[in-house]
Formats: C-alpha cells, structure tokens, sequence
C-alpha cells in the first residue's frame, strides 16, 4: 500500500477547483471525484463510497464551515496516480475540534438528523485527516486506494 508520507503526488494537483458555499457545488465537486475515480478503475461499490465521502465533505465545508456565506469559498484538490486518489476539502470557516464532534453512535445522538458525516467518512475512504487552520478554515483529506488486482 502507498504511503503518502512519502509524497508521492507532492506535485501540482490534478484537480483545483474553488466552489461557492452553496449546495449545487456538493453535487458539482462529487460528480468531478466519481469520474475521476471511474476513470482510474475504482469499481462500482468504491464509487459509491466514495462519492458519500465526497458528498459529505462538501456539505460540511458547505453547511457547517462556511455557513453558506456568500463570501467564503470552498476549496477542492485533488490527485490521482498509480494505485490512489487523494481529495482535500478546505473550508473557510471557524474551524472544529474533531475530539469535540458528538459521538453519532452513542444513544442520545441517534435519532439526531445530522452528526454521521465524519464517521461515513471515515468509514469509505482508507485514510482520513482533518487539520483545523490557522487564523480559520478547515481542511479535510481524503486517500483511497485501488483494490489490488
């Protein structure tokens, strides 16, 4: 399995896209990923996971970061190569502590409507990273790996 500790798409992203804090923009920004991903030879099952991840990336950064401010953007890269893709999702918001996010599975929070967009994605993808920024802002990274065939 690659390690991207070793900065293997350190370079230039594939993908550099600035979206408005709207919700047309999770749907823009998931389509992008998901092709991209078939196109890479992810199969059907892992372009759904995927395309959740990605969904609920956005719609934090959207809904949770930015506010649906109409000055904040979001800001989506991404690389692909060899056996991986790799997506980070920034935000322009106050920030969050990821200790701090209520736990969805714990008996109070299950009937909640919202809270499980961490653990989806967590759950989808093979490596997960959220970064609070500095003064404000939220990057969320996102790899997944090719099945070995």
């Amino acid at each position: 399995m690659e390690n991207w500790d070793a900065d293997q798409h350190s370079g230039s992203p594939r993908i550099d896209a600035v979206y408005d804090s709207e919700l047309k923009s999770v749907d823009t920004a998931e389509a992008v990923v998901v092709e991209l991903a078939q196109q890479m030879g992810f199969d059907e099952d892992e372009l759904h996971r995927i395309g959740i991840a990605m969904r609920e990336a956005m719609v934090n950064a959207v809904v949770h970061g930015n506010k649906y401010s109409g000055v904040k953007k979001v800001r989506m890269k991404v690389w692909s190569g060899g056996e991986s893709l790799k997506v980070v999702v920034t935000d322009e918001g106050s920030g969050f502590e990821i200790s701090r996010v209520p736990d969805p599975l714990a008996k109070e929070n299950l009937l909640k409507e919202s809270g499980r967009g961490i653990l989806l994605m967590q759950a989808f993808v093979d490596e997960f990273q959220v970064r609070r920024l500095q003064p404000v802002g939220t990057e969320v990274t996102m790899v997944k790996y090719l099945a070995s065939r």
